[in-house]
């Protein structure tokens, strides 16, 4: 039996990646410290193939037996964790890399790092080919993500040319569905609680940024193909359907059914002024393409947080 160990596995994310690999009948190793995830996430997961270990990726990782893969995904992930967290986020991408990367030599196992689209800081070209190097603030508030992932990057390819690893990197963008927390600081859980509760809607800036959203199972299926494909480097994946804040908040309160008003406040430093994926490279070594439309994943998302607010 194939077994899997997924980092972060008990995150928004890693909790899905669970799902989708005990579907795929691999043994899976979920390991998370909760500083950001939540039991509540894999609390219904009943298969005796699943395994939970709480545990500080920057530490010391023992596991037993034979690992085949490696799902690094631990790290604080939303603006709001990684200012509130800052050491802890670059450590988790210093350390916690650097630890799982060891593991993955001892092992003999595939290794997958989740990197993201921060990486190209607030970029200069767009849409954001892998082969784009990025414009980051590696000293402002954002620096401590940008440069952790950024750094895991770089070791993730310097295990790969010194040891041999067989490693892949996917750089995901905007990525939203059910299992998001309400107060994670993103906008697409930040809008959907506003709502909800019948609150303003915060837009920073005059909403004329803009974003892509991936509906989380796309992405995951996107990861899957990645780790069973040959290719070593970087690999963007998310959408290409493109809006404004400011129409994306709109749109929010469309499909929820309830318009509360939105108020505008300043932009945040280093906030990105577009983001959007060139998605050549995963359709063509993929064969990916998201499937779900914004509409019908935002529908799923808010019914989501609805029974989150009603429990």
């Amino acid at each position: 039996m194939t077994t899997t160990l997924i980092t972060g596995g008990a995150g928004f994310i890693g909790s899905h990646l669970c799902e989708r690999f005990l579907a795929e009948g691999h043994r899976v190793i979920c390991m998370d410290n909760l500083i950001t995830g939540s039991i509540a996430n894999i609390d219904h997961i009943r298969d005796p193939k699943f395994t939970f270990i709480q545990h500080d990726v920057t530490e010391y990782i023992y596991v037993k037996g034979e690992v085949d893969n490696i799902l690094h995904f631990a790290s604080p992930a939303s603006p709001i964790d990684y200012l509130r967290m800052p050491i802890p986020t670059l450590k988790v991408g210093s350390l916690g890399t650097h630890k799982t990367l060891g593991l993955a030599c001892a092992k003999k196992a595939r290794y997958l790092l989740a990197s993201t689209s921060e990486v190209y800081g607030d970029p200069l070209v767009h849409p954001q080919p892998e082969t784009y190097w990025g414009n980051v603030n590696i000293i402002g508030p954002r620096g401590v993500y940008d440069e952790a992932k950024r750094f895991a990057e770089a070791m993730t390819m310097a295990y790969r040319r010194f040891h041999g690893l067989d490693t892949r990197i996917v750089r995901i963008f905007n990525t939203y569905g059910p299992r998001m927390r309400l107060d994670d600081g993103r906008v697409v859980p930040s809008f959907i609680g506003s709502v909800i509760r019948n609150e303003p809607l915060t837009v920073f800036g005059d909403g004329s940024q803009t974003r892509s959203f991936c509906f989380v199972s796309d992405l995951v299926e996107g990861i899957f193909r990645l780790l069973n494909s040959k290719e070593m480097e970087p690999v963007n994946i998310g959408t290409e359907y493109e809006m404004t804040i400011l129409d994306f908040a709109k749109l929010i309160q469309k499909l929820a059914g309830n318009s509360p008003p939105i108020v505008m406040k300043d932009l945040p430093i280093d906030d990105p002024k577009s983001r959007r994926p060139d998605l050549t490279k995963a359709r063509q070594i993929l064969k990916w393409d998201p499937q779900v439309s914004l509409e019908n994943g935002l529908l799923k998302t808010i019914e989501y947080f609805r029974g989150q607010q009603a429990s």
